[in-house]
């Protein structure tokens, strides 16, 4: 009788995918870093309404976010050797199509990605910075690159970090579709061990709890950083002998129960 669930299976397919794990993770962190960076300029671009640039932003974060990721996939995947064509008949280059590594349609993809969407969020949490305090901190003398630096954006991350770990759990999810573009991560190694032993299930669920790990990881790294950003207001001294009070007068009281 055929085995319904290969328990043994589930547990041998974990280390053989955990090999691409690296592939995975050095996607999602490349891909973070470079989507945070584009993601402050086009949020500055918005912010400063600089003409032109504005609405060429505008465009592209609307696009991008209006369109499935595989389908932007596809369009690097086959943009980047077009482009190059173009470069080349152009310009005399001899630029091979043949050389692009996979990974870089990849990170071009999931970096413009993260920056639409997070451009958005960075918006949002310049938008809680208090106006009073940019205006005292210019009136120091301090140029607009030093505001940024000393007072928008230590505010504003207390504010974009919990959104921005979603985003970041919703990338590293994500990098399952590099497959699309050739790369063999942990999805697509997936795909390879059960188009092997047609065991899809043990293969997948295998796969499924690998993920969920990693989200839980990063759950609990975003839960510290928001408590170690989180700015604790001092206790007033009467509040806190108010408080002792009352625990002291509790403490009596639960003596006759």
């Amino acid at each position: 009788m055929e085995q319904l669930f290969d328990i043994r299976l589930f547990f041998s397919s974990i280390p053989e995918l955990l090999e691409f794990l690296p592939i995975s993770l050095l996607i999602t962190g490349v891909s973070m870093i470079f989507g945070l960076l584009l993601a402050l300029v086009f949020a500055l671009v918005r912010n400063t309404k600089i003409p032109v640039l504005t609405q060429i932003v505008t465009v592209l974060v609307s696009f991008v976010r209006g369109t499935p990721i595989i389908v932007q996939l596809y369009l690097t995947y086959n943009g980047i050797p077009l482009l190059l064509k173009y470069i080349n008949m152009q310009y005399g280059t001899n630029w091979s199509i043949n050389d692009v590594p996979p990974l870089l349609f990849v990170f071009v993809t999931f970096a413009i990605n993260e920056a639409a969407y997070n451009s958005e969020t960075i918006r949002a949490a310049f938008g809680s910075v208090d106006r009073y305090q940019i205006e005292a901190a210019e009136s120091l003398g301090m140029t607009f690159p030093q505001v940024l630096r000393r007072v928008i954006i230590p505010e504003a991350a207390t504010v974009a970090i919990p959104p921005l770990g979603n985003s970041l759990i919703s990338l590293l999810k994500g990098t399952s579709l590099a497959f699309v573009a050739g790369v063999t991560e942990m999805t697509a190694q997936g795909k390879i061990i059960s188009g092997s032993n047609f065991r899809y299930f043990e293969v997948y669920l295998a796969l499924a709890v690998i993920y969920w790990g990693l989200t839980i990881l990063i759950e609990l790294v975003i839960r510290f950083l928001e408590d170690r950003m989180m700015i604790k207001q001092p206790v007033n001294p009467s509040e806190k002998r108010k408080a002792i009070e009352v625990k002291e007068n509790y403490s009596q009281g639960s003596e006759f129960f």
